[in-house]
């Protein structure tokens, strides 16, 4: 599943699948549904994960952030239950592609966010009789040219101290 999820992204992003001019009703459409997706993160609604296709994937913003639908479900129901927020991203641009027969869109947007600050993600949505369901989603956190140097040093050091951890367990 994973490697035929793989291979739609990458013929989506070189051109084997052709994009079409986004019909602007469409581009409404996609825009409402993306919308409404991060407004249930914002207010906490579980739906939110019902708007992933069942082999539907989202990557996070740390390395070990890769999870199919139901387990980002289980790792994200700590952030929903009894909240009145998730996680809230406001979506400050967003470009929607189609391709030509209509079943696939693909955007990219750049967002603000309450706790990461600026940040930029990719999805890829599916059309089906019921609606769009997400098939893929990843988010990653902006960061500017000038302090990328800081930022991955930091980065290097977090990773050097978690594998300087002793291993626990049995």
């Amino acid at each position: 599943m994973m490697k035929s999820l793989l291979l739609a992204c990458c013929l989506l992003f070189t051109g084997a699948v052709q994009a079409a001019q986004p019909d602007p009703a469409l581009v409404k459409q996609v825009n409402a549904f993306v919308d409404g997706w991060h407004d249930d993160a914002a207010h906490a609604r579980m739906v939110y994960f019902d708007k992933m296709a069942p082999d539907g994937v989202y990557i996070g913003t740390d390395r070990s952030e890769l999870w199919q639908r139901e387990a980002f479900r289980a790792w994200g129901r700590k952030y929903f239950e009894g909240k009145k927020a998730a996680w809230i991203f406001h979506a400050t641009r967003r470009n929607v592609h189609v391709s030509d027969d209509g079943k696939l869109v693909w955007f990219d947007e750049l967002l603000d966010t309450e706790n990461m600050g600026h940040c930029m993600a990719s999805g890829v949505l599916r059309k089906t009789a019921g609606g769009f369901e997400i098939l893929h989603y990843q988010l990653s956190i902006a960061v500017p040219n000038e302090v990328a140097d800081q930022v991955t040093g930091l980065i290097k050091a977090a990773e050097a101290k978690a594998a300087a951890k002793p291993a626990t367990g049995s």
